[in-house]
């Protein structure tokens, strides 16, 4: 096995899976089995979200294959089995915070290993993220503040003192390309980094639907009105562990408010003549590349 399938095939611009990463397979989701002493597995080790690769031979694959992470002289804190992926079984880890990657291998900010680890790396390492937070966030009952115990072969974690039962937490968030004609709007957050825009996101409130969430985000954000919502497809983005649903809608009125607390900026923009917009594999870049395309009306 080699780099290449880390790689995504030059000029390949399809969207990211819309479902589970290619080559995966769950038969064994959340199995309790620990990793075998000689069967090599995939191996995604989180130093709080930062992932363990490899820096020296671009033949090799880019994630440690091996069948226990001592065998790098690392004890992680907590494993969780994440199932098959590309033949091998695939495991998450948390490394303790003051871990120091050994020798020929590195700690890499999840959103800049994209190139390196491809469409299908990328979909795996953002679900072995949510995966190992969720389990490092609910070692202890919500509730009453008792350990908590794994039920395999579920997702879940089980309180057996008030019997509270926890499941990886999704937050549902709506984002949406408005277009007028030939024209999109984009927005500046002051998170973004410099001079990039991007199309309008929001999470879902309780009690409301995808479509309200939508409109509502578009009235506090920009003071427009919309219309002719239209699904576009939807991805999930481990930071730490949404679930992005897109749109398309047009513009119906309004002239642009934005709200100081959310945005800095907001402007129209002629699909020939965009600002730096996000890069790939976000939803956001799938939205405005397809608008550039003509696949949005």
């Amino acid at each position: 096995m080699n780099s290449s399938q880390f790689m995504p095939t030059p000029g390949d611009d399809r969207p990211l899976p819309a479902n589970l990463p290619a080559g995966h397979s769950p038969s064994l989701q959340a199995s309790d089995r620990p990793p075998g002493d000689d069967q090599a597995a995939w191996w995604f080790a989180f130093v709080d979200r930062q992932l363990l690769v490899q820096t020296q031979d671009p033949n090799q694959p880019l994630l440690p294959q091996i069948p226990q992470l001592a065998d790098l002289g690392l004890i992680p804190r907590r494993t969780q089995c994440l199932g098959q992926w590309q033949g091998h079984p695939c495991y998450g880890a948390e490394l303790a915070a003051d871990t120091v990657a050994p020798p020929g291998w590195e700690l890499g900010n999840l959103r800049e290993l994209y190139p390196r680890l491809g469409d299908g790396g990328f979909a795996m390492a953002g679900r072995a993220f949510q995966i190992m937070d969720w389990d490092r966030n609910h070692q202890f009952c919500g509730r009453c503040g008792q350990p908590t115990l794994a039920l395999p072969p579920e997702w879940a974690k089980h309180c057996p003192s008030c019997n509270l039962r926890v499941y990886p937490r999704i937050c549902p968030a709506i984002i949406v390309l408005i277009h007028r004609g030939s024209e999109v709007l984009l927005a500046r957050s002051p998170r973004f980094p410099e001079a990039m825009y991007s199309v309008l996101a929001g999470f879902v409130e309780a009690g409301e639907s995808l479509e309200e969430s939508l409109v509502r985000e578009v009235q506090e954000e920009v003071g427009l009105e919309v219309q002719n919502l239209r699904y576009f497809g939807s991805q999930p983005w481990p930071f730490p562990n949404a679930l992005m649903v897109g749109f398309g809608a047009e513009y119906r009125s309004g002239t642009i408010h934005i709200d100081p607390e959310e945005l800095v900026a907001a402007a129209w923009f002629h699909r020939d003549n965009l600002p730096r917009i996000p890069p790939k594999p976000s939803i956001a870049r799938q939205l405005i590349e397809a608008f550039v395309a003509g696949e949005l009306h």
